[in-house]
């Protein structure tokens, strides 16, 4: 017996869709996204029971690009041993939830891929203030970590001159929406982590993103309703 039981991939869609059409659109310092209740409890408490460690890094340089052959991406491995990573991926691949995401945004996603990264940052963990490049349409982190100061452990928001200005709410099962750009500049400081700092990061990528093994289905690109 599997528990909890996976939910249907069209409850997600739905539920996905209602958070993102009440998404809150901010301008400053650069256009940005808040949005809740984002999956259905069906679908996070089967994300949070999946039996993947997390790595153990101690004190990070700030990247991930330093840890590359330690990240947890949703693959067709993935897809194929846990039934809540299918119905996530199945559900973000649909041609009405990608056409939602491009009126939201702003893009055009015809022919890009899905990519979703499981996040488990531990202490020592931390990221300087980046950019995230182009190829990504656009950068979507989801929220799953909760209990005592976890509040603070939303993603910090910087302005033009990486001046820190903000950080998004950390509420559980909540998260932050931007599409890449001159003066995205976002990070984690470095602070304390008790426990473990869940998250999922969702990206469409244009068709020429060279690490074929992170996209959830490297053989179907995206299509528009």
């Amino acid at each position: 017996m599997i528990y909890p039981p996976a939910p249907e991939t069209s409850e997600v869609v739905d539920h996905f869709c209602k958070s993102i059409r009440q998404a809150r659109q901010q301008e400053w310092p650069y256009r940005h996204w808040l949005f809740t209740d984002i999956f259905p409890e069906s679908l996070w408490a089967r994300l949070l029971a999946l039996p993947i460690v997390p790595p153990m890094l101690g004190h990070t340089d700030g990247t991930r690009n330093s840890y590359n052959d330690r990240r947890c991406f949703i693959t067709t491995l993935l897809r194929s041993k846990f039934p809540s990573c299918a119905v996530l991926a199945e559900a973000l691949q649909k041609p009405n939830v990608a056409k939602l995401m491009a009126e939201t945004c702003g893009i055009d996603v015809a022919g890009a891929f899905l990519r979703i990264e499981y996040i488990q940052d531990t202490e020592g963990t931390w990221l300087e203030p980046h950019r995230d490049i182009p190829e990504k349409l656009f950068s979507m982190v989801i929220y799953l970590f909760s209990g005592p100061g976890t509040e603070e452990w939303g993603t910090d928001i910087y302005d033009s001159e990486k001046r820190w200005v903000g950080q998004s709410p950390g509420d559980f099962n909540s998260g932050v929406i931007f599409v890449p750009g001159e003066n995205t500049w976002h990070g984690f400081e470095p602070r304390p982590i008790l426990g473990i700092r869940r998250l999922m990061e969702v990206n469409y990528v244009a068709p020429n993103w060279r690490d074929r093994e992170q996209l959830a289905f490297p053989d179907r690109p995206i299509r528009i309703a």
